[in-house]
């Protein structure tokens, strides 16, 4: 019997999210708990898990979509040929039957009412409002034919062809428009010496009988007692008020092949020295295994990055969605200092309050 996976209800008080990833297709097995699709609402971007096992045999909605809580996202069966029940078929005629955004971005450009608009299906597609169109003699505004594409960008005047970004090339999309639309995003660094650092980390491992260096879970963990400490460095902006977050949710970059995941370790204010870098260390494993969970992808209050490992001397990260604080932590120059830096959203924070934390985080705990 087929079963179907609703949208979730991530915050009180939305009734609406948008969806803005796929992850799977029609055909495609998931087993219970593999991420679907991510969806936005406006506080956060939150990934939907499989509730159970099977085959994606139809879905419900698209990318950019923005559907009800509770609304059914996809059906999944034991077989491809699973019927979908016949409750989930929209009647013809519109009337409150949801248009894909291709059909929204249409109508919106016609200034057509979609209740006027007959469908043959659950959703009111392209195809619907074309064959209205040629129906009852009406053109596009240039008069040329219906093409899906942007209605806020022109194509290039070079041939090419317009394809579908993967799921983590939305998210980066998401992330990039969030920094660029939203946040008074700027930078500073601060020039250091890495050996205390260094002699810190070496310490650690050799009196925990570790055989990597704990270098980076013993820095980001510095700067996660560091925020504790100073509690309105966590927090965003929502709608012209601040909000002030009530965990410390880190998160931290890796780099797992070709793909860029920024992983989380919630309340990593609660944990412990070594309970901290277990946990990032999990977080990692699962990232490189590609098995990353929801809480691992999401929720990030603060973040670090590094680059170290490609030798690179200075960069300047893209700040997540949310989140007022980045730490850019680089490999030392050929003159033995290092730069540690910051994207910080200036609505939050001042130059002031970002510096003096970045020449707290260079020198290790005593």
């Amino acid at each position: 019997m087929a079963t179907p996976l609703h949208a979730p209800r991530v915050n009180n008080n939305d009734d609406i999210v948008q969806v803005v990833a796929f992850r799977v297709g029609v055909g495609d097995y998931l087993e219970k708990g593999d991420i679907v699709l991510d969806v936005e609402t406006d506080k956060a971007i939150v990934e939907v898990a499989a509730e159970n096992d099977g085959y994606v045999i139809k879905l419900m909605c698209e990318v950019d979509d923005r559907v009800a809580v509770g609304s059914i996202l996809l059906w999944q069966g034991s077989r491809l040929d699973e019927p979908v029940p016949e409750t989930a078929v929209a009647t013809s005629g519109a009337g409150n039957v949801r248009p894909t955004a291709r059909a929204r971005a249409l109508l919106r450009e016609l200034g057509l009412d979609a209740s006027a608009v007959p469908t043959r299906s659950e959703r009111l597609t392209l195809a619907d409002v074309e064959s209205h169109m040629a129906a009852h003699g009406i053109q596009r505004r240039d008069h040329t034919p219906a093409v899906s594409v942007s209605l806020q960008e022109s194509l290039p005047d070079v041939p090419g062809d317009l394809c579908d970004l993967n799921a983590e090339e939305r998210g980066m999309l998401i992330t990039v428009s969030w920094h660029r639309d939203h946040a008074a995003a700027t930078y500073l660094e601060v020039e250091y010496d890495p050996k205390a650092w260094e002699d810190h980390a070496a310490a650690y491992a050799a009196a925990n009988k570790l055989m990597l260096s704990p270098l980076l879970p013993l820095l980001t963990y510095r700067l996660v007692q560091l925020v504790k400490a100073s509690p309105r460095i966590n927090a965003t902006v929502v709608n012209g008020k601040r909000f002030q977050y009530q965990p410390v949710n880190l998160g931290f970059t890796v780099q797992a092949g070709e793909t860029l995941y920024l992983t989380v370790v919630r309340d990593a204010d609660t944990l412990g020295t070594k309970a901290f870098i277990e946990t990032l260390g999990e977080v990692q494993r699962h990232a490189i295994q590609r098995k990353l969970s929801r809480e691992e992808t999401s929720g990030a209050t603060i973040a670090f990055s590094s680059m170290a490992r490609w030798n690179v001397s200075r960069h300047i990260p893209i700040l997540p969605p949310y989140c007022s604080l980045m730490i850019a932590h680089a490999a030392p120059k050929g003159s033995g200092r290092a730069v540690l830096g910051a994207s910080y959203d200036h609505r939050i924070l001042s130059g002031f309050d970002v510096a003096r934390l970045l020449m707290e985080l260079a020198k290790p705990p005593a």
